[in-house]
């Protein structure tokens, strides 16, 4: 995503451990107060929220994890009950846009809205929670990373064994830039619901799709977030993708990725302006590229929007001191500024997990990168509902666009 494109008013371009022992005595002694709601979870308490919650039937699922953890009685109890809900919650969505189980409430089953505000209802819970027993800052926080590994999917990634079944990988994101327009929904995380564990066909043969959803927050991808989830996977799948919310009416593919943060803020209303952090810094490059097969994306007929092979970067040029756009791409020795995705962290969890596919020795053989869908927008007029019948087909129609788009890469595989 690129900072300059939303400060021009674009809406989009992003995207855009163990089990420890209950806790002792001593351990309950040095517990700390809990700690005060985010700025992300702050949001939950206004109107469209709640509404987003109660039209999907989704308003059950934080006190249901609240009910769960009063009747913990250790730490041990707490994290089985917050695993538990995790993976109910990731389940529900995933089932809920598949069209399985009761249609709960009359928003359509596509949005990927009551997933991101049920998930900061559970984790506003885990995070003031004060249970008698005490708990340390460190069990918080490991209560909290298991919160949110299970309930975007990323704890569930599994594709069935033997032969003749190519494998793909796909991960979305969270709603983000809420201050501006709180309905907003992010048809990439819509995306990695409605395609979670189904397969398409090919000429070679079935193709199955497994994803995880990311949040919008420096902080977890500084932790590494993105590579922990992905490592585990890439050398056993066929091809990659990272999607987020990208340009107005159309479809990019970005070529080149960039090592830049460009100082946005995410979710929580922080920025970063830096180089993208990453382990062993010595050897990180300030590039890297996309080896999907773009050209037979580009031609394939996916849908009713374009789809482009996008080659311009942002970068300083080698012995220059200022940016200068490059519509072919990088030129040798220079600094990243941006890449095709701009310099927030959809350009970020393309150049992380492409540099997680090179550092794994697998650039010559894994086909994978980054694919930016068009941004979401409502119906004419409406600036105040949640949702209308344009909203839905628009999401509908970007949902189907990225399954073609992965069809056509998977033939090329």
């Amino acid at each position: 995503m690129n900072s300059l494109r939303v400060r021009l008013g674009v809406l989009g371009l992003a995207l855009l451990t163990g089990l420890t022992t209950p806790t002792t005595a001593s351990a309950a002694s040095a517990a700390e107060k809990a700690p005060s709601p985010t700025v992300e979870e702050q949001r939950l308490g206004k109107a469209v929220p709640q509404e987003i919650l109660r039209r999907s039937g989704f308003d059950t699922v934080a006190p249901r994890l609240a009910r769960a953890l009063d009747a913990a009685r250790s730490y041990g109890e707490a994290r089985r009950a917050v695993a538990h809900e995790g993976e109910r919650l990731w389940r529900r969505a995933v089932d809920r846009a598949q069209g399985r189980g009761p249609a709960v409430g009359d928003l359509s089953r596509d949005d990927d809205r009551p997933l991101y505000w049920a998930r900061l209802g559970m984790t506003r819970e885990v995070r003031t929670w004060e249970p008698e027993f005490g708990l340390t800052d460190g069990q918080r926080a490991a209560l909290l990373d298991e919160l949110e590994r299970t309930s975007r999917g990323q704890s569930a990634i599994g594709y069935p064994h033997g032969r003749g079944l190519k494998r793909i990988l796909l991960t979305g994101f969270d709603p983000f830039t809420l201050d501006r327009d709180i309905r907003i929904s992010n048809p990439s995380g819509a995306t990695a619901l409605a395609l979670d564990g189904t397969v398409i066909e090919t000429a070679d043969g079935p193709a199955r799709i497994e994803t995880a959803v990311f949040p919008v927050r420096w902080q977890d991808f500084t932790e590494g977030t993105v590579e922990r989830t992905l490592r585990p996977y890439l050398p056993k799948v066929d091809l990659f993708t990272t999607v987020s919310q990208g340009r107005v009416g159309r479809f990019d593919i970005e070529r080149t990725n960039g090592a830049w943060r460009g100082g946005f803020g995410d979710n929580d209303n922080i920025g970063r302006t830096e180089t993208v952090p990453v382990t062993d810094p010595a050897s990180q490059p300030q590039w890297t590229t996309t080896t999907l097969p773009y050209r037979a994306i580009v031609a394939a007929d996916t849908g009713r929007f374009p789809v482009y092979d996008n080659t311009g970067v942002t970068e300083i040029p080698a012995g220059g001191t200022e940016p200068v756009v490059r519509p072919e791409g990088p030129t040798p020795g220079s600094t990243a500024r941006q890449g095709g995705g701009g310099d927030y962290l959809s350009n970020e969890i393309a150049y992380r997990a492409t540099l997680l596919r090179d550092r794994l020795g697998l650039h010559d053989r894994l086909p994978g990168g980054h694919v930016h869908t068009p941004v979401l927008q409502f119906g004419a007029g409406n600036s105040t509902e949640v949702t209308d019948p344009e909203f839905v087909r628009n999401r509908l129609d970007i949902i189907a666009q990225v399954r073609a788009i992965l069809k056509a890469a998977a033939a090329e595989s």
